[in-house]
């Protein structure tokens, strides 16, 4: 049979080629459909003749060029606006195809690369693109929330700044009272790095009452948008941003207004990694230091000749490097403890000049609040003051501080990577650094299967999921890495799923980030290894959640020394069958085909541990607080209050 489907495709191929005339090329694609499926799959017969039929009909003559004329139209006009030397002289040619043209000599000799030229690709993948309606939209910024590659964008400026926008620029009052009056909002997408996933308008609330069908965000065909979108894509970039320390981060609406420096990464369209990434180099893309594992996220994290991190206007973003799978939370422990040497060298310096830059700016810089976007804000304008004094030094000792000055700006560090780096071959250095008590950030984006490699099951991999070395489905339960992580007692633990609970995955990330040691978010990461359609990721992270494969929770240390216990369980108990979540992905329905009886096993054993681990959860979240723990407590608030009266 597979050497009769084999003609059947020749066939077609020699009709589109030309080779056979179109109607002995059907005539020969029929008899071979009709020997393929013999008389009891006539109506699969009828169906495929059906399929040729449209085929043929919609067959186009395409005129393939000879050279990369079309590509490198684009590549000079992108090159006829402002770009930097290097992006010239060597980004563009890449783009271009003319790699093999370029001396060795222009790529840079220490392996670093400038960040934000993802922007110059300009892939145009989209046949749709999503097209928003002023009259509906609420401003929730859902959507932007959502989008895999950072395609549509929020923004509120002044009314005035829109006095000369092109003609078809969307833009509303501002809803929020938290805005200056008479502000404008705007949700611009560029509609040239757009991959049209169709994730914002699925995520979108919002419906015309009066036509249901009609949504605050639809799709729209991209090729007669792409003009006039762009041009409106140009003028919303060059509109100011929203002031980082005014945005309420703590909201959906105001996290959105802050600035991706994640952007059109070359991720699979839909992806349920990249959102993540974005969110966390929104709130604090502007002072980050990446260690990435190799993996999916360092594929479109650093895919030559362009990457999708960017910076802001100030030239700020985050700091990026890869490293591999066994050694990467190692890496990033690094990064740590070299940028608080560094960190300890500068206030060390600092002190050793007090008399020539003052003692006021001294105790200002060392005891400086950080903890807030405001107080950062305050803290880089006391170092830029402080670089303007070392500089009229002009001493040994003042430039040695200047070197290191900006280490007295607190950083982010974060240690990303995919499910077969921490729970599997990474494991090791990962329980080292979650033993460890440094202020890192750890995001797990478990898609619970190695997707870049292959699709081979790791330790994330949940029972019953067939996957390369687990043909038969897999046997155990999954490693539970969050339960391992709350062991330390002294480590901020959350698994999140975004397009269940969006707001607890915000919440999550801005205490993560602000807890003084080690955090880890485990991230639930819907892949195309898992056999869905990626354009209904929200709804099966929703049914993951539902069905208890991925409660939700926060473990929080600094509670306990509230008196009040450090875990919350944040999802409901599991109310829907596990096989509801299951039955959408090929991942386990591709058993119940090969060996039904071995696959109904696993769903009853797979629904037990849902309801199990759950179970197991809320048990850990109900357990009293240790009297110890309370009488420690209640000992130090006596000795605070008793402390002035001393």
């Amino acid at each position: 049979m597979g050497r009769r489907i084999n003609t059947v495709m020749q066939t077609c191929f020699f009709a589109i080629s030309g080779i056979l005339p179109q109607e002995d090329a059907i005539t020969a694609i029929k008899h071979a459909v009709e020997k393929t499926y013999g008389r009891k799959g006539r109506r699969i017969a009828e169906l495929n003749y059906r399929a040729i039929d449209k085929t043929l009909a919609s067959l186009n003559k395409v005129a393939v060029p000879t050279d990369l004329a079309s590509i490198n139209e684009e590549v000079h006009a992108i090159a006829s606006k402002e770009v930097t030397e290097f992006v010239r002289r060597l980004t563009l040619p890449l783009i271009a195809g003319k790699g093999d043209s370029l001396p060795v000599s222009l790529f840079p000799v220490d392996g670093t690369w400038p960040t934000g030229t993802a922007k110059y690709e300009k892939r145009n993948l989209a046949l749709q693109i999503p097209v928003v309606e002023t009259d509906l939209c609420t401003q929730c910024g859902k959507c932007v929330f959502v989008c895999p590659h950072s395609a549509i964008r929020a923004k509120v400026f002044p009314a005035d700044l829109v006095d000369n926008a092109p003609a078809t620029f969307k833009h509303m009052a501002a809803r929020n009272k938290d805005y200056p009056s008479g502000s404008r909002m705007s949700y611009q997408v560029a509609p040239e790095d757009c991959t049209g996933c169709t994730l914002c308008v699925e995520v979108c609330p919002i419906r015309d009452k009066t036509n249901v069908s009609r949504k605050a965000l639809n799709m729209a065909e991209q090729a007669p948008l792409r003009k006039p979108e762009a041009e409106n894509w140009e003028f919303f970039l060059k509109l100011p941003d929203y002031d980082r320390r005014l945005a309420k981060r703590g909201t959906l609406p105001g996290s959105m207004l802050l600035q991706p420096y994640f952007e059109f990464s070359g991720a699979c369209v839909g992806c349920g990694e990249t959102p993540y990434i974005r969110l966390a180099t929104q709130l604090f893309g502007d002072r980050m230091m990446v260690a990435n594992a190799t993996g999916c996220s360092s594929i479109y994290g650093g895919n030559l000749p362009t990457t999708p991190y960017t910076t802001d206007a100030a030239g700020r973003g985050p700091a990026w490097n890869n490293s591999l799978f066994e050694d990467n939370a190692e890496f990033g422990l690094g990064m740590r403890l070299a940028t608080n040497q560094l960190a300890d060298a500068a206030r060390t310096q600092l002190r050793g000049l007090a008399l020539e830059v003052g003692d006021d700016t001294v105790s200002a810089l060392l005891n400086a609040d950080q903890t807030s976007e405001a107080g950062i804000h305050e803290q880089r304008e006391r170092v830029a003051a402080l670089l303007a004094k070392l500089g009229h030094l002009a001493t040994p000792e003042a430039a040695s501080l200047a070197a290191i000055a900006e280490t007295l700006i607190r950083r982010s560090v974060w240690i990303i990577g995919g499910d077969g780096w921490a729970y599997d071959i990474g494991f090791g250095g990962l329980d080292h650094v979650l033993s460890s008590g440094q202020d890192v950030n750890i995001l797990v984006l478990d898609t619970e299967v190695y997707s870049n490699t292959g699709g081979q099951n790791s330790k994330a991999t949940p029972r019953g999921a067939v996957a390369k070395f687990a043909a038969g489905g897999q046997q155990n339960r999954k490693k539970d890495l969050a339960r391992i992580a709350m062991d330390y007692e002294n480590v901020f633990v959350a698994k999140v799923a975004y397009g269940a609970k969006d707001t607890h995955t915000l919440k999550a990330f801005i205490d993560a980030e602000s807890y003084p040691g080690v955090s880890i978010i485990i991230a639930y990461s819907p892949c195309i290894a898992h056999g869905v359609d990626m354009s209904h990721n929200h709804s099966q992270q929703d049914l993951a959640v539902k069905s208890g494969h991925w409660p939700l929770l926060r473990y929080d240390p600094r509670l306990r020394e509230q008196g009040k216990h450090p875990m919350s369980v944040d999802s409901a108990a599991p109310s829907i069958p596990f096989r509801d979540f299951a039955r959408n992905e090929a991942r386990f329905t591709v058993l119940e085909r090969q060996n039904p009886e071995a696959a109904e096993q696993f769903m009853v054993q797979a629904e037990k541990d849902a309801r199990l681990r759950h179970q197991e959860y809320l048990e850990l979240a109900e357990m009293a607080v240790p009297e110890v723990v309370i009488a420690e407590k209640d000992r130090e608030a006596a000795e605070q209050k008793e402390a002035p009266n001393a």
